[in-house]
């Protein structure tokens, strides 16, 4: 049996008439670049994430780089990061000319360690950058009570969560502004590239518009140099149909994690916690294992396509080298890189596939 990581060739055969009918809707509308696909989702996305408005972008880095663009970061300025996430995060943050502070993750959920956030602010923070990761909410509440304390802004990093709760509220919407991915591989993919901004402040949606088509509300009035990111009409027409699903492939998302959790009770491996207050969507479904590397040589052997995210956690990546961060002062990030392993998880697997992961998990752990 072959197990893929994730199966969009699948995904693809369920909707394809609803896919098929809103692309060619466009080309013969040849609405390619902003128009009504585009505004049509932006409105459909904000109201699915019960956000007041949405801005639909070129992709997700570009979201963030926009909005922390929009929040004022700038020289000078110090943004709290996550020590596990992609690149982007911190990236985005150096391109606005500020300066990352990485701070170590909880050993449970993976997502910013709370307890150790205060002692990272100095007065050169600007913001924090929660990272939602693998589709586990963070714990915003303790989050935003010290941000409020230290006048800082938050920016929820979402590229992994769309339609995640913390507490009964959609993630997206809890700090002053938030981002998400639409690469393909995403719970709520495009065919291509994409990404957005959210936020409930006119003035922030504004100016993150104004950023993303050169600094103008106008068309050729140009308030200040902003950037060209603009989310194309064949994107939007396709996201606007992969909307409509994205709650059932959740549900399907979730009960897939439920099943491998189950299945793996009582095993060598650590399976995902879950936290009273969160509804996570399972962008990946990660396990610990301090036996990796053979875990994974067996699964490719047996057809069974894993991943890890991510093997070097940013404090220790050459890019911030720089910074002369050693292993003592982030000691999860650092323990993780080497015993964190992604199985497979999209919600056309089906219990056959993950009943043969776990199988062939259970005869060599």
């Amino acid at each position: 049996m072959k197990v893929p990581f994730v199966d969009l060739k699948a995904q693809y055969a369920t909707i394809k008439s609803e896919i098929d009918e809103a692309m060619n809707c466009v080309v013969n509308d040849c609405a390619f670049i902003k128009g009504k696909y585009v505004a049509q989702f932006e409105e459909d996305f904000a109201a699915y994430l019960g956000a007041k408005f949405c801005i639909g972008c070129g992709n997700g880095t570009d979201a963030l780089e926009i909005a922390l663009n929009a929040l004022g970061v700038g020289q000078g300025d110090e943004v709290i990061v996550p020590a596990n996430t992609f690149i982007a995060t911190s990236e985005a943050v150096t391109a606005n000319g500020g300066t990352p502070v990485f701070c170590d993750i909880d050993p449970q959920t993976y997502n910013l360690d709370v307890d150790l956030l205060a002692a990272k602010i100095t007065p050169q923070t600007k913001a924090i950058i929660v990272v939602h990761l693998y589709g586990q909410p963070a714990d915003m509440d303790p989050i935003l009570n010290l941000a409020k304390q230290h006048n800082l802004r938050v920016i929820e990093d979402s590229a992994q969560a769309h339609g995640a709760q913390y507490g009964g509220q959609k993630i997206g919407t809890l700090g002053d502004i938030a981002t998400f991915s639409f690469f393909p591989g995403k719970n709520l993919g495009a065919y291509g590239d994409g990404g957005a901004v959210i936020t409930n402040n006119e003035e922030l949606a504004t100016r993150s518009r104004m950023i993303a088509n050169h600094g103008r509300v106008d068309k050729y009035d140009h308030i200040f140099e902003g950037r060209n990111s603009r989310l194309d009409g064949l994107q939007a027409a396709i996201l606007s149909v992969k909307l409509r699903h994205l709650d059932s492939w959740s549900l399907a998302r979730r009960e897939a994690a439920k099943q491998y959790s189950e299945l793996l009770s009582g095993s060598t491996l650590i399976t995902p916690y879950v936290p009273q207050w969160a509804t996570p969507v399972f962008h990946l479904y990660v396990v610990r294992t301090e036996n990796r590397e053979h875990i994974r040589e067996a699964l490719n052997e047996k057809g069974i396509a894993s991943g890890i995210h991510y093997p070097i956690a940013l404090p220790f990546l050459r890019a911030y080298k720089r910074f002369g961060h050693t292993p003592d002062d982030f000691p999860v990030a650092y323990a993780q890189m080497d015993t964190i392993l992604s199985l497979p998880l999209f919600p056309e697997i089906t219990s056959e596939q993950i009943a043969y992961v776990v199988e062939t998990l259970r005869a060599v752990t």
